[in-house]
């Protein structure tokens, strides 16, 4: 994923080897070498702090979808606990017409 954006491997770095001129290494070929280790870090910084906001995010997801859950598992306890007395109350109504229906059959419509 990275791999494209890094110009260089630890063991790159570890292996590398400048050419010795009269007076030492060949300045350019180190500059150019620097210039890509620092490429590297800068970029390994960027990396970084990207995917410390995306693990800031996706906590503080989980953090609110946790919550969510709470909340949501409350309200389905208390519909259960209220479940159960709504239930009764349905019934009883039901009763309550089943009888009325009954008794305008027994005695009559008339009345």
């Amino acid at each position: 994923m990275y791999n494209e954006r890094i110009y260089l491997t630890p063991q790159e770095v570890l292996d590398k080897e400048f050419k010795i001129d009269a007076r030492g290494y060949r300045p350019q070929e180190v500059d150019k070498f620097l210039d890509m280790v620092i490429h590297d870090y800068t970029e390994f910084i960027t990396i970084i702090k990207k995917q410390e906001k995306d693990i800031s995010a996706l906590t503080n997801d989980n953090i609110s979808l946790k919550n969510e859950i709470r909340r949501l598992r409350s309200n389905i306890e208390a519909a259960e606990d209220n479940g159960g007395s709504a239930n009764k109350y349905v019934n009883n109504v039901d009763l309550l017409r089943r009888l009325s229906q009954l008794e305008k059959v027994v005695f009559g419509k008339n009345e």
